[in-house]
């Protein structure tokens, strides 16, 4: 991490006045006029704000899904936050920077150009696809989790052609939800909480 970084942050007062929760809320509208009204966001050094829980980093977090399995990953010693190296994820996602800022008058626009870069960062996705914003993301269970927020993504691919480009990315491969579950222990918090609401999606869309 360089020191000088600068990333996207809120407020966690505006957080919380928009309703503060656990895991994930899919009332995706209400936060994100919130978070993206004009003047709420601001860039601040990651020095800071990585230990400071009164400001939540915006990181997109994307799902990727093709043909009922979903795309997972083992987070290698070169992965930008250290604390998550080992884990086992099934999101894309980074922080926000500045360079990303190619809309000034609009803030949620700057953030989906984020979303873009990031993915392209990280991994070569060879294939048409979706793109739907399912949900936040919160944890306040964990010291990572305290200063981040995610907004999640779920990606749905005609193919499953994805490359790795980041060398943290390893074991990189697409598994079903079964496959999944035997391995949540080995899985970072957010990537457990995006587990169990796909499960829950499934369900209900089979009638369970």
């Amino acid at each position: 991490m360089a020191q000088d970084e600068l990333v996207l942050v809120i407020e966690r007062s505006v957080y919380e006045k928009a309703g503060a929760f656990h895991g994930l809320a899919m009332d995706v509208d209400r936060y994100i006029e919130r978070f993206f009204a004009p003047g709420v966001t601001r860039y601040m050094p990651r020095c800071q704000v990585e230990t400071d829980p009164n400001f939540k980093q915006i990181i997109p977090y994307v799902l990727m899904t093709c043909d009922g399995e979903y795309l997972s990953y083992v987070r290698g010693k070169r992965a930008g936050e250290t604390r998550l190296v080992g884990n086992r994820s099934i999101g894309i996602g980074g922080h926000i920077n500045p360079a990303d800022d190619m809309s000034l008058f609009d803030p949620y626009e700057t953030y989906l150009n984020a979303v873009r870069r990031e993915v392209e960062e990280e991994v070569d996705v060879e294939t048409k696809h979706t793109d739907r914003v399912i949900a936040l993301l919160n944890d306040d269970t964990n010291e990572v989790g305290q200063v981040h927020l995610g907004i999640v993504h779920l990606w749905t691919l005609d193919e499953p052609n994805v490359i790795r480009r980041e060398q943290m990315i390893t074991q990189l491969s697409f598994m079903t939800l079964e496959e999944l579950a035997q391995v949540r222990d080995s899985m970072e918090t957010w990537s457990q909480l995006c587990l169990e609401g796909l499960e829950e999606m499934a369900r209900e869309q089979s009638g369970i």
